[in-house]
């Protein structure tokens, strides 16, 4: 074979091996829109349907967790963070107000944990959420914010809870596994990203009939409530 017609056959090889190139990029693009896209789409609508729903301030969900008579005209919601110490201040705001606004209103409590600034807040809300299972969540939700300042600086705070638990005629091993339970944690999530969508962005956030308000003291709370309650 002389010199010019090895360099035909090299060239021929050269765009044989191209269209074999192209060839194998485009099966592959088939592959990628016929296969992996629906794939991809099924994994991300699994993802959706999985989520728990979300409420509006203004709604009720079966799963919340409400303090006094649902049928009294005025919906407190608050979400809040149980290693938030504004939160416990709030707590105490509305312990104090309590007894004055409890034939009017009824008051809805929704986890909203910002781990970025309270590392223990998660497992805090998962413990508390988790004692809801047992009928006990108030009580869980009153020790919390009563013990911030034992738990709240502890690397491992879940022995404290237990404790609380314990305290409260609680069964801590079914707590234990609540505490890792899908329906648990998805109540959480669900309630933080409906506070999201409500515009939540710190902790507390407190809304009198969906309506987003700051309220700094009990009387204050006392006159919204009777305003709301006359309106």
């Amino acid at each position: 074979m002389g010199k010019r017609e090895q360099q035909q056959l090299r060239k021929q090889q050269k765009q044989q091996a191209a269209q074999r190139k192209q060839q194998t990029r485009q099966i592959m693009q088939k592959v990628g829109l016929f296969i992996v896209a629906p794939v991809f789409l099924i994994i991300v609508v699994v993802t959706l349907l999985s989520q728990a729903p979300t409420y509006s301030p203004v709604e009720i969900a079966d799963n919340d967790h409400v303090r006094g008579d649902p049928s009294t005209p005025v919906t407190i919601t608050v979400y809040a963070d149980f290693q938030c110490p504004a939160c416990a201040n709030e707590n105490q705001l509305m312990s104090r107000a309590w007894n004055r606004i409890s034939d009017k209103a009824h008051y809805v409590f929704r986890h909203y944990p910002i781990t970025n600034t309270h590392p223990n807040a998660w497992t805090a809300s998962l413990y508390a959420e988790a004692a809801s299972r047992q009928d006990r969540f108030w009580e869980m939700h009153d020790f919390m914010f009563l013990n911030q300042a034992l738990w709240a600086p502890l690397s491992n705070p879940e022995g404290e809870f237990e404790a609380y638990a314990m305290e409260i005629g609680m069964d801590v091993e079914q707590l234990r596994q609540d505490v890792e339970s899908e329906t648990v944690i998805q109540k959480v999530r669900s309630d933080q990203r409906g506070g999201t969508q409500s515009g939540v962005r710190s902790t507390p956030t407190i809304f009198v009939n969906g309506n987003l308000t700051s309220i700094n003291t009990a009387t204050r709370l006392i006159e919204i409530v009777e305003a709301e309650a006359a309106s």
